[in-house]
């Protein structure tokens, strides 16, 4: 019988995003997956409220914070890592082709404290890496597509997808950012379609799709496989390529990826202080 972990999703009403605390039950070692920051862009403020909630859980359980992990470099939120690293000395771990999104925004944003080498990260995850979590064992799934970077956790009888899958009526990741392949997301859709069907699939946000009215981010490989409303049913992938490409053509830009990629390149710390002291984000211009 496959092992199964305590799972604790905390949602963020704010941008949409589900942490999850996962813990062995024999042993209390616990994992956090992609903790968030919380951030108020009009005032440029940064705070801990959320952070503070999920260790206030984890000290009430009595859990062993092992490590903190990252799905992917959010565009929608800013990642906690850096600060429950600061508090609690857990390690961050990545998929290890964080270094090419380095590379591309360190860029970008003038970024000089990042060099493109993921040294501000604790672990770099190869694909199929694995690691003890108490009696439980963590396998890395390099999961593509949304990002070149994405990686999926199973987890015993759970996998956490990021932004590679959502709910079955909500569908599947955007492809357009940097790096990022329609093509590639369906292939990488496909290897998490072939775990066992009881698999419990935990998502990295739930946003609520016409009909429904609760937020939810756990589902099974099965439903996944039945009916995901983007690649369920037995959709080609030519038909997913098309349907993709032609819905990432008509969303926006989400509303933190400026500041966010910023932060999360940097594992979620905050830019270093200016001579004042003061910490600053940037805004890259186009002119048109």
């Amino acid at each position: 019988m496959t092992p199964s972990p305590s799972v604790e999703g905390f949602f963020d009403p704010a941008t949409h995003t589900i942490t999850y605390l996962v813990a062995d039950p024999a042993t209390g070692a616990a994992v956090l997956i992609d903790p968030v920051l919380d951030f108020d862009a009009a005032a440029g403020r940064v705070e801990t409220t959320s952070l503070e909630k999920v260790l206030a859980r984890i000290a009430e359980r009595g859990l062993r914070l092992e490590r903190v992990l990252e799905t992917h470099a959010h565009a929608d939120h800013l990642s906690g890592a850096d600060e429950i690293r600061r508090r609690t000395g857990a390690p961050i771990g990545i998929g290890s082709r964080i270094t090419e999104v380095q590379k591309v925004f360190g860029v970008l944003f003038e970024a000089h404290d990042v060099t493109a080498d993921g040294v501000v990260f604790d672990s770099l995850f190869a694909d199929g890496a694995r690691f003890d979590l108490g009696t439980l064992q963590v396998e890395v799934l390099h999961t593509p597509g949304h990002t070149p970077a994405c990686v999926s956790y199973r987890i015993g009888d759970a996998v956490f997808t990021g932004d590679t899958l959502f709910m079955p009526d909500y569908g599947t990741a955007r492809c357009d950012f940097p790096g990022g392949d329609a093509r590639t997301l369906y292939r990488s859709i496909q290897r998490l379609l072939a775990l066992p069907p009881e698999t419990r699939m935990f998502v990295g946000h739930d946003y609520l799709p016409e009909g429904r009215e609760d937020y939810r981010w756990e589902t099974t490989v099965a439903a996944q496989k039945a009916g995901n409303i983007h690649v369920g049913g037995g959709r080609t992938e030519d038909e997913f390529v098309a349907l993709r490409e032609a819905r990432d053509a008509t969303l926006k830009a989400p509303a933190l990826i400026l500041p966010s990629l910023q932060i999360n390149i940097r594992a979620g710390a905050l830019p270093p202080p200016e001579a004042s002291g003061r910490r600053f984000l940037k805004l890259p211009l186009t002119a048109v």
